[in-house]
């Protein structure tokens, strides 16, 4: 198998965090108000065919230490397809096609990929590829607020996901913020403004031209 390149391998903490939070994003903007819990997420997916907005994104260390920060737009169709992309700290795309999960660095014309069984698996894309029940997957709960918002927090019940944990802050607009912790003691939070539910989107956001030349890397 082909090296992932140094510099790939070094950005991999931005689109890692990404891969984890982005579904869960996806599935819970603009929640109806008053729902509680697996509610909350049920109520929303019911008629949710696709979304757009724009994100910011910071991830920090186990000390609290800002390790990066990324901004850019996601894109959603259901069932199972994504796109999330980077315009800083570089341009990277995250591209879900319904079977595999692409990541495209631009600036290195590398592409490393996997199925979207073994890249999902554990983390709330599952509420996206199938029509599971959130119960199912995770443990939902209205948590105390700090900020005059509302939040609920996911909690994985597979035993081997890398999340520990997801909370989503609701204001008047639905989700302002998520914030997610995983198992290397980093924290992502993401911000989001611009978003659209059920626009018509264009099926080429969702596919990657394998025959467009550089390097395809598989880590299945």
């Amino acid at each position: 198998m082909r090296q992932l390149h140094p510099r790939a391998a070094a950005r991999r903490g931005l689109a890692a965090s990404t891969a984890f939070v982005l579904t869960a994003v996806l599935s819970l903007v603009w929640l109806p108000a008053g729902a509680e819990g697996t509610q909350r997420v049920d109520a929303y997916l019911k008629g949710l065919t696709s979304l757009e907005a724009d994100f910011a994104q910071f991830t920090f260390n186990a000390d609290r230490t800002r390790m990066m920060e990324g901004r850019g737009t996601f894109y959603l169709q259901r069932p199972g397809r994504f796109r999330w992309q980077y315009e800083t700290p570089g341009k990277q795309v995250i591209i879900a096609d319904g079977k595999r999960v692409y990541l495209h660095d631009l600036e290195l014309d590398q592409v490393s990929h996997q199925s979207e069984e073994k890249a999902l698996r554990g983390t709330p894309a599952l509420l996206l590829a199938n029509n599971d029940p959130i119960d199912r997957h995770f443990t939902a709960k209205p948590i105390d607020s700090t900020d005059g918002r509302e939040w609920v927090e996911l909690t994985p019940k597979a035993a081997d996901t890398d999340v520990i944990r997801i909370e989503l802050g609701f204001g008047d607009t639905g989700i302002e913020s998520m914030i997610m912790e995983d198992s290397f003691g980093q924290t992502t939070r993401l911000n989001f403004t611009e978003i659209k539910r059920n626009p018509s989107l264009d099926a080429a956001l969702f596919k990657v031209d394998e025959k467009a030349g550089g390097d395809f890397l598989s880590f299945d």
